[in-house]
């Protein structure tokens, strides 16, 4: 047993590292979408005018809100143990951003000014229209940066995916561990993975947010 770094070790396991970034990469990408969607659905539910659409919606988003991912995800593959795994994550992990992106669009749509909603409605706009064409464009531009830094956060807690058996990246970190005894130098190559991926994409980001502000 080797009492220094092992490079051979990371030399061997950079592919399945890589192999394993490819799932956590896919399940971000799924996740995001799932979530960008799904938060703008909840968003404009919780501005229905019935209670009965209003009140569901918010119980539903703060218990998602009030309970740990890890949570959910273990719950969901007890439930839906016949679901492939990833099927399960990249679900749990849309629902569970889409609770939070749902306020950062409510936050978009509030900020729109109240004179574009008043000049609709003196244009006589259908409300469908008043949505699509003038309300939504602006408040998703707004909120775009938000939104960014979400995918990022999902991204960094797709490791969780490993606790319900999906083989991404710190999956094959820690099998590649067990096997060698080289937890070192495995999960030290697999931060440098993530800080390599995240780090620039922070980047962008802040300048989107920066040029978006102006």
């Amino acid at each position: 047993m080797n009492d220094g770094f092992d490079w051979d070790a990371v030399r061997e396991s950079l592919p399945l590292l890589l192999e394993g970034f490819k799932v956590t990469l896919l399940a971000t990408v799924l996740g995001t979408l799932v979530a960008a969607v799904l938060g703008l659905a909840v968003a404009m539910a919780g501005r229905a005018p019935s209670r009965f659409v209003t009140v569901p919606v918010r119980v539903v988003t703060e218990f998602v809100r009030s309970t740990p991912l890890l949570v959910q995800l273990v719950g969901a593959a007890a439930l839906f143990n016949t679901v492939e795994p990833l099927y399960i994550g990249i679900t749990v992990l849309g629902i569970h951003y889409a609770a939070y992106t749902s306020e950062v669009y409510r936050a978009g749509i509030d900020g729109v000014p109240k004179g574009q909603w008043e000049a609709c409605r003196a244009l006589s706009l259908p409300p469908r229209l008043t949505w699509q064409a003038v309300i939504l464009p602006q408040a998703v531009r707004n909120v775009l940066p938000a939104l960014g830094n979400y995918a990022i956060s999902m991204f960094k807690e797709t490791p969780f995916l490993a606790v319900i058996t999906v083989q991404e990246m710190v999956f094959e970190a820690r099998k590649y561990g067990a096997d060698h005894f080289a937890y070192t130098e495995v999960f030290t190559l697999a931060g440098l993975i993530f800080l390599v991926a995240s780090y620039p994409t922070s980047l962008l980001m802040r300048k989107l947010e920066k040029r978006l502000g102006h």
